[in-house]
């Protein structure tokens, strides 16, 4: 049996030679306490046998129904490779160490736009939203951007990985790789 990471490692090479844009950008499916599903498009940011990881602002919504029920999914889509991958599995936070060596290589403005941010929230107008990002430039004018306290990560420690494949005729090649407590195990799936 093939190692799923190591699959995704050679599908995530290709994509980045070959996509246009973002191919790190993945497709991040939650579902708050009732069960109430949203999805929205967020940036893989680490990746290996113990998750993938993404940024947020932990008072935005995607926190919100992460703390609520601590399970996501996630789909990398591309289009010009004709693939897929889905990954399934529980979610929980990354360590301060790891979000602070992350933050460190992000832009000073994303950096200072993490601080004007109230992700998810309505802001009457965009100005406010500037009016806080220079406010932040001034106050940390001349010195390292901190990684705000309400912005983090999240790992999802993948459960099921599938491994899709188009085919013409829509005889498309699924591989599934599930995990329990024994490691992975790997089956086909036909359309």
């Amino acid at each position: 049996m093939i190692d799923p990471f190591a699959l995704f490692d050679d599908w995530y090479s290709q994509a980045r030679e070959t996509e246009i844009n973002d191919s790190n950008a993945m497709a991040l499916a939650t579902a708050d306490a009732r069960g109430c599903p949203s999805v929205r498009m967020v940036l893989l940011k680490g990746h290996g046998p113990d998750g993938f990881i993404f940024y947020t602002n932990f008072e935005g919504r995607k926190a919100g129904d992460l703390a609520e029920n601590p399970h996501a999914a996630l789909l990398f889509h591309w289009k010009s490779m004709r693939r897929q991958i889905r990954i399934e599995g529980a979610v929980g936070p990354v360590d301060d160490a790891t979000a602070d060596a992350y933050f460190a290589t992000r832009s000073r403005d994303s950096q200072l736009g993490a601080w004007a941010s109230d992700q998810s929230r309505p802001l009457p107008s965009r100005e406010i939203f500037m009016a806080r990002f220079e406010e932040a430039n001034t106050r940390f004018e001349g010195q390292p951007v901190p990684r705000p306290p309400h912005w983090s990560g999240f790992r999802l420690a993948p459960e099921r990985i599938e491994f899709w494949q188009d085919r013409e005729h829509r005889l498309h090649e699924r591989r599934l790789f599930t995990r329990d407590d024994a490691g992975w195990t790997e089956g086909l799936l036909y359309p």
